[in-house]
């Protein structure tokens, strides 16, 4: 079982940044593809953005150009890094791993973290 540890979240004002980490308990060759996802009060999760272990990057339309996310191989780390942060981007962000072995895959999640963009 991989552990996923988010942290970095806070309050923070419109057009302000945080950086985001999700520090994983350990690295597996089986997990293919690590991303952060977010959920807003009365709206369903959504991918923010993806990172594969070939460095393919997915950022959803409402990020793009503001968010970066990268990793760190030797920490076992992903980041997020949120630029020019609007109060929609305000959602309980979940760190994702995805695994795929024998045909099948699955997912481990962070506990998540909160972001509050104020106005």
């Amino acid at each position: 079982q991989v552990q996923l540890v988010e942290s970095g979240g806070g309050l923070v004002q419109r057009g302000g940044s945080l950086l985001l980490s999700c520090a994983a308990s350990e690295s597996r060759s089986s997990i293919y593809v690590m991303g952060w996802y977010r959920q807003a009060p009365g709206k369903q999760l959504e991918l923010v953005a993806s990172i594969t272990t070939g460095d393919s990057l997915n950022y959803s339309d409402s990020v793009k150009g503001r968010f970066t996310i990268s990793r760190d191989n030797a920490k076992n780390t992903v980041y997020l890094q949120m630029n020019s942060l609007k109060p929609e981007d305000t959602a309980v962000y979940y760190c994702n791993a995805r695994e795929q072995a024998f045909g099948r895959s699955w997912d481990y999640w962070g506990q998540g973290t909160q972001v509050t963009v104020s106005s």
